[in-house]
């Protein structure tokens, strides 16, 4: 059946149509007669031109973009990391786009929605949302392939990184030290964390956060950071102290988060160190030297890693966090650990250099790398 077009008194003028490759059926109602039969022609000629969508006229809107970004967001909620920040993306986008077919979004239209956001949005803000968007349209074209649909061409926004403060190995001590002298009485563990950050540049903070005890295997010499950017595995190898000093610490079952609170007035015992923990205890200990301007993630990683560079070649520093080591972990694992330990075990080295000059020190030892 090609299409009918029937008058139904009280209703209208209805056009019935079978797509036969979705064998769905579709109708629609007009109340002229020409508004019907141009409706049935166009029909038949997306039909002929392999473009018959019958989703295109359900009554539900399933190809509506706000369908199928709830669509999206509710099979995959599991699996987005930051899923706040990626709801807020796509809510601007709904707010924007509505329920108009997904399908008759292309260039113009993203353009448009990006001249739409607020001019004192930050470019790399910006580069975020069209990114989600982005990962977004290509699920979408996933489960399009074979219907004919083309993934739209996206607006390219430029976008400068802003510049962190670093600090020299000799200053990174010794705010290591102050955090070791202010915290360590409270919890040992946010002096473990900061110092690892430091020494440990495969890892960023909140990956460091969502380590569990469960995620060690001090055998192996390793832990698992199994939260983290890359979404691909990540195992790290310990130097042996710091194998050392997670043994001296009391012993937590698997599923607990290593870096975790102890019992203490306004916390629950047992609960994941926040976001921000360790950046509160870092300025803390900054403001207490008078050191200005420096925040956690510029004065650990980025500072050792600007550190590294008068030790090591820019590919030993690159092995050692991890940009290019774990696609083949399998394969090379002596290999790449032997090559990430030597830079953990400069970056310590590094640190010790001037640790001579600190107070309460006792006898420094040079280590091999």
């Amino acid at each position: 059946m090609k299409g009918s077009v029937k008058f139904y008194p009280g209703r209208g003028w209805v056009v019935q149509y079978y797509d036969p490759e979705a064998k769905k059926r579709i109708f629609k109602t007009f109340k002229h007669q020409d508004d019907a039969d141009l409706f049935k022609a166009h029909l038949n000629v997306s039909r002929s031109e392999g473009n018959l969508d019958a989703r295109d006229y359900a009554k539900d809107n399933p190809m509506g973009f706000r369908a199928q970004v709830e669509k999206w967001l509710s099979y995959h909620k599991s699996e987005i990391k930051d899923y706040r920040h990626v709801e807020a993306h796509m809510n601007k986008a709904i707010a924007h786009f509505g329920d108009k077919n997904i399908k008759q979004i292309d260039y113009p239209e993203l353009e448009d929605f990006l001249k739409t956001l607020p001019a004192n949005l930050k470019p790399k803000t910006k580069h975020n949302i069209f990114a989600t968007l982005h990962s977004f349209w290509a699920w979408f074209a996933r489960r399009e392939k074979g219907r004919g649909f083309t993934m739209p061409d996206f607006p390219e926004i430029e976008f400068t990184l802003g510049w962190r403060n670093t600090v020299d190995k000799e200053t990174q001590a010794r705010i290591i030290e102050e955090v070791r002298r202010i915290s360590y009485h409270i919890n040992p563990r946010v002096w473990i964390g900061i110092k690892w950050l430091s020494t440990y540049v495969a890892i960023r903070p909140v990956e460091l956060l969502n380590v569990k005890e469960g995620d060690f295997d001090l055998g192996l010499g390793v832990v698992n950071v199994k939260h983290n950017k890359e979404d691909k595995p990540k195992i790290v190898p310990l130097l042996t102290e710091d194998i050392d000093l997670i043994r001296s610490l009391p012993t937590g079952l698997p599923h607990l988060y290593f870096f975790r609170h102890s019992r203490r007035k306004g916390v629950a015992a047992g609960d994941r160190f926040g976001e921000k923990y360790f950046y509160k205890w870092w300025i803390q200990a900054c403001n207490n030297l008078k050191i200005q301007g420096v925040d956690l993630y510029g004065g650990t990683r980025h500072s050792t890693v600007r550190a590294l560079r008068e030790y090591l070649t820019p590919d030993q520093i690159k092995r050692g966090t991890m940009h290019s080591t774990n696609k083949a972990f399998e394969r090379y694992f002596q290999i790449e650990m032997e090559d990430a330990l030597k830079v953990y075990r400069t970056a310590l080295h590094t640190s010790r250099i001037n640790e001579k000059t600190l107070p309460g020190k006792g006898k420094v030892l040079k280590l091999q790398v």
